[in-house]
């Protein structure tokens, strides 16, 4: 039998679509390329090891070219970038995300949507914490009259429902005596859209998470009313896996978590280095994220799944289900500490969360100095080109602005507030001792 010569024109013919799906995502043999998308919050900076600064530092992507060199394949990182956790979870369940991050309630969220979608994703680490509660705050417009939580009764208050901050405020409402589902008026907005409704006079407060409040303190457009510490439960944001994919590529979520636990460590190693990073990228003023981020910030980082951490998370559960937003999660099978074991094995556990000290920001340094006491720091500062002058709430611990914060003066004593309502209530327990609200001018005064 005789077989004709195939011409090279029709041999390239033939074989295109055989190259074309071994270069794809799918083939006879395999995978040739793999895309892990990745969904992150970049201004929602306590997720920064995990998004922001993670991506900067390009630590996932050199662990995957590790990586596909055992699996035989390239990987490629589509990093997408949201404004809250929301959709990150919607793209999830649709399949379109394989791993991403957001805070304790949208985490539950998450968990429910995706049971029920039959797209089921587990908890595997953490990116930022306080065990206060200190990452999310109300605040209101500088010029408002409210005073305290109790004030808001009636009034109009922005959150983003679903959020950490909205579960905030919802258990702080209960606390001042106000019922959340109708004690006052509840808009549900995006973070940019409730600041600039507070701007704009057409909200009375708002109710959000790292780094809005902060950001708005900073630039002046908004007083603390509120600071979540007052709680006294933990907070955090997370990192979630879908489980099909974690299945279908089991070292890929590893690979992540050790990705980001050598940015958690560049974060901690080098706090201000970081600050300027995430602020490059994001366009947040270096010195709104120092506030949350940096050596004394109120959020700490560390992945590990600690069990307050866990206990707080079902503790969560009842304040969204009574929302209506969630029917039940099953927070233990949810979590799986199993990637984070693989991946962080060898390596030494990152220390506890210290309690916050005063730290002061000089123009034109890369390092802070931490002081014993605010009046130690407001006496340093006295006179210096300060960039940022941080001081812990007397009560809480949240790190706040020197320059925003509410000081009480008691004999030789100063001691910083977030809110002016926490001020109040001090003075008012230690009237016999001369306590007296000052403002930051005179309390610089006297320190020196």
């Amino acid at each position: 039998m005789r077989t004709k010569a195939v011409a090279p024109l029709a041999l390239a013919l033939l074989l295109a679509p055989l190259a074309a799906a071994c270069s794809g995502s799918a083939g006879a043999a395999g995978p040739k390329t793999v895309t892990v998308t990745v969904g992150y919050q970049s201004k929602t900076i306590n997720t920064v090891t995990a998004g922001t600064l993670l991506r900067s530092l390009g630590h996932f992507e050199q662990e995957l070219a590790a990586r596909g060199k055992e699996d035989g394949v390239t990987y490629k990182v589509d990093w997408q970038d949201y404004a809250t956790g929301a959709p990150i979870t919607a793209q999830m369940t649709a399949g379109k995300i394989d791993i991403g991050s957001m805070g304790d309630f949208p985490l539950l969220i998450n968990a429910a949507r995706g049971k029920e979608l039959k797209q089921p994703t587990r908890l595997v680490s953490v990116t930022g914490y306080n065990l206060r509660g200190g990452l999310n705050t109300v605040v209101t417009a500088p010029g408002s009259k409210l005073e305290s939580l109790a004030d808001l009764r009636g009034k109009k208050v922005s959150t983003s429902v679903g959020s950490a901050a909205d579960g905030t405020l919802q258990r702080a409402l209960r606390r001042a005596g106000i019922d959340p589902s109708n004690g006052i008026e509840k808009l549900n907005q995006q973070p940019s859209v409730g600041a600039s409704a507070l701007q704009a006079g057409s909200v009375d407060a708002l109710s959000q998470f790292v780094a809005w409040p902060g950001q708005l303190a900073y630039e002046g457009r908004a007083k603390a009313l509120y600071d979540g510490a007052e709680l006294n439960l933990p907070t955090f944001h997370g990192v979630t896996v879908r489980e099909k994919f974690a299945e279908e590529r089991p070292g890929v979520p590893e690979a992540f978590l050790r990705a980001q636990r050598k940015a958690t460590d560049h974060l901690r190693t080098e706090p201000v280095a970081a600050a300027e990073s995430v602020a490059k990228e994001t366009g947040l003023p270096a010195e709104v994220v120092y506030l949350y981020n940096g050596a004394n910030g109120i959020a700490t980082f560390d992945p590990a799944l600690r069990p307050e951490l866990i206990d707080a998370l079902k503790q969560d559960v009842p304040v969204l289900k009574d929302s209506g937003l969630v029917p039940g999660v099953d927070v233990d099978a949810f979590v799986d500490p199993e990637p984070l074991k693989r991946a962080a094995e060898g390596t030494r556990p990152y220390p506890v969360a210290a309690a916050a000290r005063s730290e002061l920001w000089l123009k034109g340094q890369a390092r802070t100095q931490s002081f014993d006491s605010p009046r130690e720091l407001l006496k340093a500062a006295r006179g210096a080109d300060v960039r940022a002058a941080y001081v812990p709430d007397a009560v809480t611990g949240t790190l706040w602005f020197a320059d925003k914060a509410v000081w009480v003066a008691e004999g030789p004593e100063l001691r910083a507030f977030v809110t002016p309502a926490g001020a109040k209530a001090y003075v008012d327990a230690h009237h016999g001792s001369g306590a007296r609200i000052v403002g930051f001018d005179e309390a610089g005064a006297l320190a020196s």
